[in-house]
């Protein structure tokens, strides 16, 4: 079977996209997402997404994690199907499409490289000790630090998220600290269980929980470095719930091609 696939990525979080509105594509096999995410044996990426039709909305958001397994939600990869799909005209400049953790609108601009995309709202943030605990579309600990550029994030992460409160479900580990104007951010990933270079979901958690631990309320923009370059989370905070939440940032076409799965 010869599938035709587009490589994206969003500030370094790199994922396979494919148009599958014609389902043509069964995509259940978790050995196959996890082969051709491989990137020694594969065409290399931290997911693998599928862009399909349903009634409705604009597309359906179909996403598995590196190891294969379905995943929550993928802010970075939703922010780069929107861009996918403006490549492929399913869109314009704005959407609603469906994704796991619900609709989700975006808005893209003209040239097709600059995502806004609204998250879910979020109104329960937990504690773990000093670190802080939410759902973005996906889990998330957050934990700030010093000396975060020479910090050993995959040692450190990968032990909190297979500790004995985190091991069964997983979470995502990120670790920040104040930089400039706003955050620099490295995130460990379940699911990929390494570091990646941004995700979309963590600086949306890092940013709603430094507002709540500096106690800003109102309309707050927080902009945030990761390894892979720069993001920006828009969002309101009234003290209880955030809402109005986005997730803005770079989605670029890296390359496309066709492989042969055997």
């Amino acid at each position: 079977m010869k599938i035709h696939f587009y490589k994206y990525q969003g500030a370094g979080n790199d994922f396979i996209l494919v148009d599958n509105r014609q389902k043509t594509i069964d995509h259940t096999d978790p050995q196959l997402i996890s082969k051709l995410c491989d990137r020694h044996f594969g065409i290399g990426g931290d997911g693998m997404m599928f862009l399909q039709s349903i009634d409705g909305y604009d597309f359906e958001m179909v996403y598995y994690n590196a190891d294969g397994q379905p995943s929550s939600m993928c802010g970075n990869g939703g922010r780069c199907i929107v861009a996918f799909a403006k490549f492929l005209s399913v869109i314009d400049t704005e959407t609603d499409f469906l994704a796991v953790d619900g609709p989700h609108h975006a808005k893209i601009s003209a040239e097709g490289d600059w995502v806004s995309l609204q998250m879910i709202d979020v109104d329960t943030v937990n504690r773990d000790g000093e670190a802080y605990v939410l759902n973005t579309g996906s889990p998330h600990y957050v934990t700030l630090t010093n000396g975060l550029k020479d910090k050993d994030v995959y040692h450190e992460g990968s032990a909190i998220r297979n500790n004995n409160t985190y091991k069964a479900k997983g979470i995502n580990v990120n670790f920040v600290e104040p930089a400039d104007k706003g955050f620099f951010v490295r995130t460990f990933e379940r699911g990929v269980e390494d570091e990646t270079y941004a995700c979309g979901t963590g600086v949306t958690a890092v940013a709603l929980a430094m507002a709540q631990h500096n106690n800003q309320t109102g309309t707050i923009e927080t902009p945030v470095k990761v390894l892979g370059g720069d993001l920006n989370i828009r969002f309101n905070y009234d003290g209880k719930a955030f809402t109005n939440i986005f997730l803005e940032g770079p989605a670029k076409l890296v390359f496309e091609g066709d492989v042969e799965v055997v």
